[in-house]
């Protein structure tokens, strides 16, 4: 619907300079106008004319009367003014036969705007603690991160995926304490990430004490902690050695749920890569004249920019997260020369970006405005709060079982001689908590229902990929023949698949600017629903007449594709048979 946007744009705007003398808007602007109306009765694309009102000096009734006779073009069954609003209706067959031979053309880049071509982008996401495990807390980074890095490929953007791996700092000193107390190595090797978290779990407890129970905090540990750490960072060889193992222990984890995700990356240089490069970054700060001092601390004061003073160097002299940032910041572009450098991350960090944004454009790099930060919503479970500390997390791994157990035993009861059950239980079962996720806008808190999240009725993952799967079963049957459309009367079904099928360029658009997953997530059911409606009452296969057959074979092929691709780029896995 994009181009036909800005074709209806171009025309209107030729209409207005010839019946009002002007200029403005400009062909773009019109074509920003234009809307959907909520009923086909109302036509396909609506310009409401109150919008022109100002420019033309005439109301809106006025102003549409004016256009209805002024606009025409061979691919409108007819125009009409309505109370204010240009109404158009298109010709169905001009129409369909106009997007199908789009699609075919482009192929499979039917949908992409091509804008990143000959650019890069750098896209930071997932990045879990070392030696914690990956629970339902970590999936908004994950898969917005991963959707958002598929989109731009998808736009021709060359894409760096980076695992910004938290695998530095007091937390390790906390374990190796742990460790040496209470571990062994046999257990943490058979045990992997759960017997890391256990000990994780346990000297914080020990630390923080129990007023309920009488236990009292053990400050001793904490001081052992930071000592153990300390000594991390004079490069001691025995916590070094203990550090290293705790991070291959971890990531072996981590590409377990990576792999049922299929994500991959490009690099998984975290926190520790960067420690060695963060010096030159404060000497540039004091030569810039930027660092203050602060009760100790090294400071850049923000407070004309409305922001809390952004910490540079704690009163000992050690890093903060800001420094860590800016480090990685400077090293990625010198590196990757990107065109935007996106971090998807927690809304509740949302301060921390903007503060360091705001000072690497004080430091003088020109690139400044190509970091981007996409937050999102806090996830909790049944309305608590997620805490690794406390141990109330509910584990992705153990959460995408649940899921691929239940899709497994209906698939027994349902289809129990497919082959590759399970390949497919797994497709459905991670398919669906993704597409859970995904459903809402990003920046909305998300109370995690598992009841919820394991349901296949309605607007699911499994209802979309049952629909894939609808798809590729009738072109199956049809022996794999993709016959030429020919244009020919639409029934109201078979229109709105059209129209759909012509919407995904504008959805992906939409998606990019916005970066906004939800918005394929959304476009997936409304093209789901409008196939099912046209498979519930057009005949395909046994269509009575040859032409409408491959007709509507034609228009199965381009659902087929187009969903195929929409359901890829949100992350989930397409499903030929369930």
């Amino acid at each position: 619907m994009l181009k036909l946007k800005k074709q209806v744009g171009e025309l209107l705007h030729q209409a207005i300079g010839k019946l009002f003398s002007v200029c403005e808007p400009d062909a773009a602007a019109l074509a920003d106008m234009l809307e959907y109306p909520p009923d086909a009765s109302m036509g396909d694309l609506a310009l409401p004319c109150f919008k022109l009102s100002k420019t033309l000096h005439k109301s809106p009734v006025q102003i549409a009367d004016a256009l209805a006779g002024a606009v025409q073009a061979p691919f409108f069954e007819r125009v009409e003014a309505v109370k204010g609003y240009l109404n158009f209706y298109l010709d169905a067959p001009i129409f369909a036969q106009r997007v199908l031979q789009d699609m075919d053309e482009a192929g499979e880049w039917y949908g992409s705007p091509r804008c990143g071509e000959g650019k890069t982008v750098v896209l930071d996401y997932s990045s879990p603690n070392v030696a914690k495990p990956f629970h339902i807390g970590h999936l908004g980074t994950t898969v917005i991160g991963h959707s958002l890095k598929l989109l731009h490929e998808f736009a021709g953007y060359r894409c760096v995926g980076i695992n910004y791996l938290g695998d530095w700092g007091t937390q390790f000193g906390k374990l190796i304490v742990a460790y040496r107390l209470w571990g062994n190595r046999e257990e943490v090797e058979e045990k992997g990430v759960d017997a890391l978290v256990a000990l994780y779990v346990r000297i914080n407890r020990e630390i923080d004490g129990d007023a309920e129970h009488g236990i009292p905090p053990r400050q001793d540990l904490a001081e052992q902690a930071r000592v153990e750490f300390h000594k991390m960072e004079q490069h001691d060889p025995e916590n070094i050695a203990l550090w290293k193992w705790f991070v291959d222990i971890s990531l072996k984890e981590y590409e377990k749920t990576y792999s049922q995700l299929n994500i991959t990356f490009d690099s998984y240089k975290g926190e520790s890569f960067y420690t060695d490069k963060m010096p030159a970054q404060v000497e540039k700060l004091r030569q810039c004249g930027l660092l203050k001092t602060d009760d100790g601390a090294s400071i850049v004061d923000l407070s004309q920019y409305n922001m809390p003073p952004c910490l540079i160097l704690k009163r000992d002299g050690s890093t903060l997260y800001p420094t860590r940032d800016i480090a990685a910041a400077v090293y990625r572009m010198q590196t990757y020369h990107f065109d935007k450098c996106i971090y998807v991350t927690s809304a509740q960090q949302s301060l921390h970006f903007a503060q360091w944004f705001k000072v690497v454009e004080l430091m003088g790099y020109s690139w400044y405005d190509r970091l981007v930060h996409v937050p999102y919503g806090t996830v909790s479970v049944n309305g608590t709060k997620l805490g690794t500390r406390t141990g109330n997390v509910v584990l992705l791994k153990d959460l995408f079982r649940l899921a691929i157990e239940k899709v497994t035993a209906i698939m027994e009861e349902k289809n129990p001689a497919l082959k590759g059950r399970g390949d497919i239980a797994q497709a459905v079962g991670v398919g669906a908590v993704v597409f859970y996720y995904l459903s809402n806008n990003r920046m909305r808190d998300i109370s995690f229902v598992l009841e919820d999240a394991l349901s296949f009725d309605g607007n699911t993952g499994p209802y979309a990929q049952y629909t894939y799967a609808r798809t590729a079963s009738i072109l199956e049957k049809a022996e794999g023949e993709v016959p030429q459309f020919e244009p020919a009367e639409l029934t109201a079904e078979e229109k709105e698949v059209v129209k759909c099928l012509a919407r995904f360029p504008e959805q992906v658009s939409q998606a990019l600017i916005e970066y906004e997953p939800s918005v394929i997530t959304r476009y997936i059911l409304d093209l789901c629903a409008a196939f099912n409606r046209f498979y519930h009452q057009c005949s395909i296969l046994n269509a009575e007449q040859a032409q409408l057959r491959d007709n509507r074979l034609k228009l199965t092929d381009a659902v087929h594709r187009v969903l195929g691709r929409a359901l890829e780029l949100i992350c989930m896995t397409k499903t030929e048979k369930i």
